[in-house]
């Protein structure tokens, strides 16, 4: 049966360490220290992920019903809501040319899926939109040798699904949910951290799956997606929170690329 669970593109295990030192007023400045760079990493990821999401969001819309917000009320919604968060017009016109297949400077895009190993037995794959797979490829290199990644086959450990995110709702119960999505033909369904409904299908039933479930429970579809989501025989645990950081620390710098559109982690 399905089950309701929360669900991120990816994920980290999180664990507990507790420190002991025979001294701890010498160490209180480097500990405080340590915490405030801890939060600013935290902040920094979620604004990193913010904005990924806002561009995201963008691109769906521009690809769904056109470049033009004046035609495309979606759209005009949000690209007021990436004005308010104070998102660079550049960005916006970026991701709104991108839903439309090509560059902001009219270049068309190739799309290039990137595959590394991290230490610990850390799978990636890196969905990417680019006018130079070239340029692309140069400005990742770097990040995938400062974080110990290596290029080599890794989406044979993922199972390509289509993901489709129902704006959120309360008036509609756990029970209700689960049944129209069987019926639909739903593979599992989620909740993100905003409170939206993400549904998973297989790729070539995204479009049926999400017309039914419209219809049924009146919501509307924010993004439709393809997403590589781990199986369950390949995912691996996270041995430490400093691990996990250094996880995050990665997503966020691939994220601050616009030539990425995904990042998919085999963790648990």
């Amino acid at each position: 049966m399905i089950g309701l669970r929360r669900s991120y593109s990816y994920c980290y295990a999180q664990a507990s360490l507790r420190r002991i030192s025979t001294s701890a007023s010498l160490l209180s400045g480097h500990n405080r220290w340590s915490k405030i760079k801890h939060d600013k990493a935290k902040v920094d990821g979620a604004k990193t992920r913010q904005r990924s999401n806002i561009a995201k969001d963008l691109t769906s819309a521009s690809k769904a019903a056109g470049a033009d917000p004046t035609s495309n009320t979606r759209l005009a919604v949000l690209i007021a809501s990436a004005k308010k968060a104070g998102f660079p017009k550049a960005s916006i016109d970026t991701a709104i040319a991108r839903g439309q297949g090509i560059s902001s400077n009219g270049a068309p895009l190739e799309n290039v899926t990137l595959e590394v190993m991290l230490p610990h037995a850390v799978a990636a794959v890196i969905e990417c939109q680019t006018d130079s797979k070239a340029r692309l490829l140069q400005d990742l290199r770097e990040i995938f040798k400062y974080y110990g990644a290596n290029t080599t086959p890794t989406t044979y450990l993922f199972e390509k699904k289509g993901r489709i995110i129902l704006e959120s709702s309360t008036s509609i119960d756990e029970e209700e949910l689960l049944e129209q999505a069987i019926g639909a033909g739903a593979l599992d369904v989620d909740q993100d951290d905003d409170g939206g409904i993400v549904v998973l299908t297989e790729p070539s039933q995204v479009t049926a799956v999400g017309e039914a479930l419209t219809r049924a429970l009146g919501l509307k579809i924010e993004r439709t997606e393809f997403i590589w989501d781990p199986k369950d025989d390949t995912k691996v645990d996270v041995p430490t929170p400093e691990y996990a950081e250094k996880l995050t620390r990665f997503t966020s710098k691939l994220e601050e690329d616009t030539s990425v559109q995904g990042i998919y982690l085999n963790t648990t």
